[in-house]
């Protein structure tokens, strides 16, 4: 049956999603059309303001005015003219509903979830109308759009983000294992800061024979540090740094064998191997997670 199977809202300026219909489909083609729909409100705001693209048996239509985009999937056999019809719909109820400063102040996806009465209301109405009247357009006709030109701009060829991360990209929630870790690290890193700056003070009086135990306590100090950083944000290729500045404290430690005794490296590097652990396991959250869409 020729139905609209899914639709949501989106802004202009960034793609980010406002609202959407909370429908749960179990078709693997009709999710893999959903991942490449999210792909294609990356770009939105370069796309021509009335568009298609067919995927499988599907067609994604998009309707973009003002400083907000409306899409849609439905199945191959839907009337074009119709599935336009609902997305200029759409469009002006949701104006209709929120003024453009709430639009412009979202930040986090899908503020206005709520809206899901409207689109599953409209979406029935278009679904199980008989004899819809379609009133005549006078927009431009709409545009064939390659996704594949589209992923492959986005970085999302191949189903592979780009390792070029948001700078606004939000991690999972802090564990209470973290918190302890973080906690064991500055204490780690206090303690080879005042040895290094001790040290150093007699190295400056004795000669510089203790030069390379200076700088490797305070390269133990550097790693630890960096390691919070890197448990509390986000940033390109997480895993190799962290696993570089495991194995930086590491050699550290052991270099300093001597000034620091057996069970006092092993304590330094355990740190440092429960640090990187949490490192790894602490991952960001989906941009556009929400609720069922």
């Amino acid at each position: 049956m020729p139905m609209i199977l899914y639709a949501c809202i989106v802004r202009l300026q960034d793609g980010l999603s406002l609202s959407a219909s909370t429908d749960f489909h179990l078709n693997q083609q009709l999710l893999e059309c959903k991942r490449k729909l999210k792909a294609l409100t990356l770009t939105i705001s370069r796309q021509p303001p009335r568009g298609t693209a067919k995927v499988f048996d599907f067609n994604i239509h998009f309707c973009s005015s003002a400083d907000i985009s409306s899409l849609s999937i439905c199945s191959g056999t839907f009337p074009s003219a119709l599935a336009f019809c609902f997305l200029d719909e759409l469009l002006w109820e949701f104006s209709a509903s929120y003024n453009r400063m709430a639009i412009a102040l979202a930040t986090r996806p899908y503020p206005f979830l709520e809206f899901d009465t409207a689109i599953q209301r409209l979406k029935h109405n278009y679904n199980f109308a008989i004899d819809l009247p379609v009133q005549s357009d006078p927009s431009p006709p709409p545009v064939f759009v390659k996704l594949d030109d589209v992923e492959e701009r986005n970085g999302l060829l191949n189903g592979y983000a780009a390792s070029k991360p948001a700078p606004n990209c939000r991690m999972t929630p802090v564990t209470a294992l973290g918190i302890l870790s973080l906690t064991l690290n500055i204490m780690c890193s206090a303690l080879s800061l005042i040895r290094g700056v001790h040290l150093a003070e007699h190295s400056w009086q004795d000669g510089y024979e203790n030069v390379g135990r200076v700088m490797a306590f305070l390269t133990a100090f550097s790693g630890n540090v960096l390691q919070c950083y890197l448990y509390l944000f986000h940033c390109s290729a997480r895993k190799m740094k962290a696993c570089g500045l495991l194995g930086v404290v590491c050699l550290c430690n052991v270099y300093l064998y001597g000034l620091r005794n057996a069970w006092q490296i092993l304590f330094h590097v355990s740190v440092a191997l429960l640090s990187a652990h949490q490192i790894l396991t602490r991952r960001p959250l989906d941009r556009d997670s929400g609720p069922g869409v």
